[in-house]
């Protein structure tokens, strides 16, 4: 197993100009990273293709992996014009994960404000059509894409089995993120159980979780089914954490797993702290 961060960990910073990305790259070797994550917001690759040897380099020189390229897509509710123009779209990101020389790539699926089971069944064929195809592509650069529960609409552990079981690809699997299946009320330890087998990254976050009942405010947004989360510094949150990453470890998971921090505390701080936190607790198990 390699420990390490994704970059979305310090978006606050990059956004805000406090950081560049060869500065995360930089601090995420210093707390101890193994590997960093491209994310790329707060920077952009495909205007930016300059970038590219930038991150390669700096990571060279900080001594640390490129693990992982992870990107928005959307394949729900297109025409066929639209459709193609998103297949095309995202050919081009696998062009710039290859690269960065990395062999893991996430994509979004499907974004849809009809999250029923209906619904799903319904885009199910032409999500995994897309998939596919991304995936075929991929495979001459040995790329293994992949599909995070993520977005509320193909979130649930079940949905992200039957999208990786249709797709139907060696190299097509699932970033699983341990902390976003509470977006859509499922027991994180039971998710990741259900999932880890079909994963090829692992993201670990946490959250703060209450129920709808509390009249809570400003930082807080609501789950599929209208219960309040809180980005939470790993170890910090709601989830059993221990528990969670006992079963990954159970399971003879040995590749990446990534630091993802979005909590309101300065995102250096809770990203360092989450990181010693995992650390500590894996060697614990």
């Amino acid at each position: 197993m390699k420990l390490g961060v994704s970059t979305y960990s310090l978006y606050k910073a990059l956004a805000a100009g406090e950081m560049s990305v060869q500065d995360v790259i930089v601090y995420i070797a210093s707390i101890g990273g193994e590997h960093v994550e491209i994310v790329p917001l707060g920077f952009n690759l495909t205007d930016n293709p300059e970038l590219i040897a930038v991150i390669k380099n700096q990571a060279k020189e900080s001594g640390i992996e490129l693990s992982n390229y992870a990107v928005g897509a959307n394949f729900s509710g297109l025409n066929d014009e639209d459709f193609e123009r998103e297949i095309v779209r995202l050919k081009r990101e696998v062009d710039i994960a290859a690269a960065l020389g990395v062999t893991k790539m996430r994509h979004d699926v499907a974004s849809s404000q009809d999250l029923s089971i209906t619904h799903f069944l319904s885009e199910l064929p032409k999500l995994a059509e897309a998939c596919r195809v991304i995936a075929d592509y991929a495979a001459q650069y040995g790329i293994t894409t992949s599909v995070e529960n993520h977005g509320y609409f193909i979130q649930s552990s079940d949905r992200v089995q039957a999208l990786v079981n249709v797709v139907d690809r060696p190299n097509f699997r699932t970033t699983l993120d341990v902390g976003n299946f509470l977006c859509v009320d499922e027991n994180p330890a039971v998710a990741v159980a259900n999932n880890i087998n079909i994963a090829s990254m692992v993201h670990v976050k946490d959250f703060y979780y209450r129920p709808s009942t509390d009249a809570l405010g400003e930082g807080w947004f609501t789950s599929a089914s209208g219960n309040w989360l809180r980005g939470a510094i790993v170890g910090h949150g709601d989830i059993n954490m221990p528990q969670v990453l006992r079963k990954v470890k159970e399971s003879g998971y040995d590749g990446y797993i990534s630091i993802e921090f979005e909590g309101m505390e300065d995102c250096r701080t809770g990203t360092r702290l989450g990181l010693d936190y995992v650390k500590r607790v894996w060697n614990q198990l």
